[in-house]
């Protein structure tokens, strides 16, 4: 049979392929791969763009069209086989990701390409793809003695191994606690939205009743609206301890040791390549200079903002004990206390927009607002080959008609499918021999499905998140650089690739821009006005305090890597205290487990790059400054933005893009008045 694999085809063929296509495809893969380098580097290779680097970028193409798919699968429709399939591969594409990182033909290669009379003539684009690579084969160990060669290669393969774990733990622990009940009283104030997720979560089981679960939507519900404080406390418990030695099922999916073994590696690895640190490793080809740099930025912003979160968290716990006779405010009752002040305050709850917010109808709001911005049309093809019911296949076109992007979206969140958001790239933009390749983008969420033949309904929250994760979709899609190594979000400096996802949110608290969508899904009447005047009024409610959550997981993961001593042993919980001692003012129990679900830094990428979030909101909130004083559907703006950032992916130094657009250095102004923490 023909492996679907590895088969020719515009599309994955994802009703096609099982588990046990996996493995052989890669393995094919990789054997071809590793031939045609063999076969490049037996002569002097051709010291060229097009004897050099073309081939290559033509051999990771198509690792990346085999591999992408079963990545995808295994986050969304995760089952054993497939885990089994998936893990297989791992130290397979280690090895061969360690080896190309240290073939010193092909360093020697890009070198006399770098120091030869083409370098000058080739564009920008294809000299920063040469300059990354040799970056690149640096901080891969090519000039490492053999001893230290192998020693990097199993320390690449072992992390690759503990992530994938990290993750697999998480996703049992997650899918593995539930709690059925037919109590009315028990699930009393949880939104009918929820509740109907929850009814179909058990009649799914055979169960009577509502089946609490662990996903988010459902445990967000419950934290902010169960009038119960023992629901709230045991929903808070399981969510907060998945993963770990404690909570009810402590100890069976512990990532605790896993978590230790990373910290070792990565310090090692640092070591190896002769860096002080794993931070001062992942800064390299950074926007930030050091880690000094970083930690300096994020205190000068808990220095701003740890006084208002202070008085935001005062005024909370005043407004419990008034309440309801609360003395200590304990982490489990924040949200709901947090929405029932947002309630008395603002007149206001989430649940209140969600009637606003049909998430079909939204994703078409969304459409017209990039369509406006960009002069691109997005239109849907419903002959494509998909591995769930729900997902949805889109095409980007511009203003002269030419194909520029697709995408798959698969919004609902469901058992065996990863928690979170995320874009994923499926192939980028490539140009052979005259010939582009259209990037292809997965959009994933998980947000609350419809129930009971009743439309989705999203909170406004979820809004934002569509938009975040549909900006790194533009990055990825819209980009016009055909040297594939920095297209799209290739080659961006990760303290910069969330610019695009955190600008393209500011859209969805505009006037102008909701007007386009939020409709209410039975009466097609706008946001009146004095919701919306109140929703406005709330936008900055405990901004203080979020922003301060986010600087302790920003700081947390600095200094985790910045501090680690791998004779002393790892100190994760301590030093986690101490940052929340500088930083937080909700102090959660001793039972929490925070870390050992933070798959940011353990399973994702990034570790020592947390603070990308709020370094990339600096630019974000700057640039979309530019929009307002200009009209935030001005063309000419948008162009700009379009020119500048999106269209030009990593062929630039994100910096140098950055002052393109705004015409001068980045100011932190916008972003503290966008956060409420000034006037």
């Amino acid at each position: 049979m023909t492996n679907p694999l590895l088969a020719e085809s515009d599309l994955p063929r994802f009703s096609d392929i099982r588990p046990e296509h996996v493995k052989p495809a890669i393995e094919q893969v990789l054997a071809d791969n590793r031939a045609a380098i063999a076969e490049l580097t037996t002569d002097p290779v051709p010291a060229t763009w097009q004897g050099l680097v073309a081939p290559l970028e033509r051999l990771e193409d198509r690792l990346e069209k085999v591999w992408s798919p079963v990545s995808h699968l295994n986050a969304v429709m995760n089952s054993e086989a497939l885990r089994e399939a998936y893990n297989a591969c791992l130290p397979l594409l280690s090895a061969y990701s360690t080896e190309m990182g240290q073939n010193t033909d092909l360093y020697a290669a890009f070198r006399q390409l770098r120091d030869g009379d083409e370098y000058p003539r080739l564009d920008q684009a294809q000299r920063q793809s040469v300059d990354n690579a040799l970056r690149d084969f640096e901080l891969a160990g090519v000039a490492l003695e053999a001893s230290a060669k192998q020693r990097y290669a199993a320390i690449a393969a072992r992390l690759a191994e503990l992530a994938s774990k990290f993750q697999e733990n998480l996703l049992d622990a997650t899918d593995a606690w539930h709690r059925d009940t037919s109590d009315p009283d028990e699930v009393a104030g949880i939104p009918e939205s929820a509740l109907g997720v929850m009814r179909q979560n058990a009649e799914t089981a055979g169960a009577d009743g509502w089946r609490i679960s662990l996903d988010m939507p459902v445990v967000q519900a419950v934290l902010a609206h169960a009038h119960n404080p023992a629901l709230r406390r045991e929903v808070y418990e399981a969510f907060t301890t998945r993963a770990s030695d404690a909570g009810p099922h402590g100890g069976r999916w512990d990532n605790h040791p896993i978590m230790s073994e990373i910290l070792d590696l990565r310090q090692e690895q640092a070591e190896l390549l002769g860096y002080p640190n794993y931070a001062e490793l992942s800064l390299a080809p950074k926007m930030a200079d050091s880690a000094r740099q970083v930690v300096d930025f994020l205190e000068d912003l808990a220095t701003r903002a740890k006084p208002a979160a202070e008085r935001e968290y005062a005024e909370l716990t005043a407004f419990a004990s008034e309440r309801d006779g609360i003395e200590s405010l304990p982490a489990w009752d924040v949200g709901y206390y947090s929405e029932r002040l947002r309630e008395t305050r603002h007149r206001l709850s989430p649940e209140d927009l969600r009637p606003w917010f049909q998430a079909d109808r939204v994703m078409a709001g969304l459409f017209d607002v990039v369509e406006r911005l960009f002069s691109i049309h997005i239109t849907p093809r419903d002959d494509v080959d998909t591995w769930h019911d729900e997902v949805r296949f889109y095409e980007i076109h511009d203003a002269n008609g030419e194909l520029r992007g697709q995408f798959y979206t698969d919004l609902y969140a469901r058992s065996h499918k990863r928690g979170g958001a995320w874009m994923a790239t499926a192939r980028g933009r490539m140009n052979h021999e005259g010939e582009v390749q259209t990037p292809v983008a997965f959009l994933t969420c998980n947000f609350t499905p419809p129930v009971g033949g009743q439309p989705a309904l999203i909170t406004h929250g979820e809004v934002e998140t569509l938009f975040h994760e549909f900006g790194h979709g533009l990055h990825h899609m819209l980009t016009r650089v055909d040297a594939a190594s920095v297209a799209g979000i290739s080659g961006v400096a990760w303290d910069a690739v969330e610019l695009p996802s955190q600008f393209l949110e500011n859209w969805c608290w505009e006037r102008e821009a909701l007007d386009l969508f939020a409709r209410h899904y039975q009466t097609d009447e706008p946001i009146p006005a004095s919701l919306f005047e109140r929703m406005t009024a709330a936008r900055h409610f405990q901004a203080a305090m979020q922003m301060v959550r986010q600087l302790e997981f920003s700081l947390f993961d600095l200094r985790l890597h910045v501090e680690h001593d791998r004779t002393a042993g790892e100190r994760i919980f301590p030093l986690l205290d101490e940052v929340r001692d500088q930083v937080a003012v909700v102090r959660p129990p001793a039972f929490n487990r925070f870390p050992n679900s933070f798959a940011h830094i353990f399973a994702g990428g990034y570790a020592a790059g947390y603070y990308s979030y709020k370094w990339a909101e600096v630019l974000s909130a700057d640039a979309f400054a530019r929009f307002t004083e200009e009209g935030i559907f001005n063309p000419v703006t948008g162009r700009a933005f379009l020119e500048h950032i999106l269209e030009k992916g990593g062929s630039e130094d994100a910096a140098k893009l950055f002052r393109d657009f705004r015409g001068r250095e980045p100011s932190i102004e916008p972003l503290l008045k966008a956060s409420g923490l000034t006037a």
